[in-house]
């Protein structure tokens, strides 16, 4: 009976890893899968060191949360090659705005996430499980985007929370994932969040993961990821109608970015800036 014990127990170990030697499909779905079980674990062992430590729900609570998701890069055979972090080395809050590719972006952010940084995120995240408390423990701001009046009433209160606690806001303006191998026109959200709280943004550009990860494709594989800190973006003396101007100016000068981390040739003519 043994025998069979240690039988089973080794065909659970090889038949995956056989079947990922097989099948792209099955490599793409069951390292996704790992993936997301990896971010529940992680986050449910990360939780009683947040409350032990800091007590409840804090800002400070991602300086824990930054440790334990770093480990994942090693599970997943990726590595990042990172300039400009003296760029984060500012007094005072800002804006962060970054490109947005899929789920793997968590370990992008926790990578080089500055003290005092939070994320703006979907409403429906508070909900997933253990990832949910710990998001809710390390301060991030959870809005409606189903509901534009209660996203701008959270949006006045954020910028008050800038200011008063000294906090980076860290925003996705694509709005959405995009892992297409090139970014999608901004919203405009994260540029009027600056000019309200009157704070400088600071762009971050992620090189395209098509290399190793692609859904259409069925292909997930280890890759380098190489990150760009961007200079602060000074807003003093914007005002709203300098709005669209600002959104369509970032954009451009990360889709350039954009290209040449990831070492393809920018594509004649542009998307252009979104007006929402």
């Amino acid at each position: 009976m043994d025998l069979w014990w240690i039988f089973w127990l080794a065909m659970a170990v090889l038949a995956p890893l056989i079947l990922m030697e097989i099948s792209s499909a099955f490599k793409l779905h069951f390292k996704t899968v790992s993936y997301c079980v990896l971010c529940l674990i992680l986050s449910a062992l990360a939780v009683p060191v947040c409350l032990l430590k800091n007590g409840g729900r804090t800002v400070d609570n991602m300086r824990i949360i930054r440790v334990f998701v770093r480990t994942m890069k090693y599970f997943f055979g990726l590595r990042f090659e990172v300039k400009g972090l003296e760029n984060f080395q500012i007094d005072g809050p800002c804006v962060i705005i970054s490109n947005h590719q899929s789920i793997l972006d968590m370990m992008g952010l926790m990578e080089i996430l500055p003290d005092r940084c939070v994320q703006i995120a979907k409403k429906e995240l508070i909900f997933a499980g253990s990832v949910g408390l710990i998001t809710y423990l390390g301060g991030v701001i959870y809005i409606n985007r189903k509901r534009t009046s209660d996203a701008k009433s959270i949006m006045a209160a954020v910028a008050r929370a800038m200011t008063d606690d000294n906090l980076k806001v860290w925003i996705y303006p694509e709005g959405t994932r995009n892992n297409n191998g090139d970014l999608i026109p901004f919203k405009k959200g994260a540029f009027h969040l600056a000019l309200q709280a009157q704070v400088p943004i600071i762009p971050v550009v992620y090189s395209s993961f098509t290399s190793f990860y692609d859904r259409r494709k069925n292909h997930f594989t280890g890759g380098t990821i190489k990150v760009e800190v961007l200079p602060k973006i000074d807003i003093s003396g914007l005002k709203e109608e300098d709005v669209s101007e600002l959104t369509e100016k970032c954009f451009n000068n990360m889709r350039q970015v954009f290209f040449r981390l990831s070492g393809k040739p920018l594509p004649a003519g542009g998307q252009g800036a979104s007006s929402k």
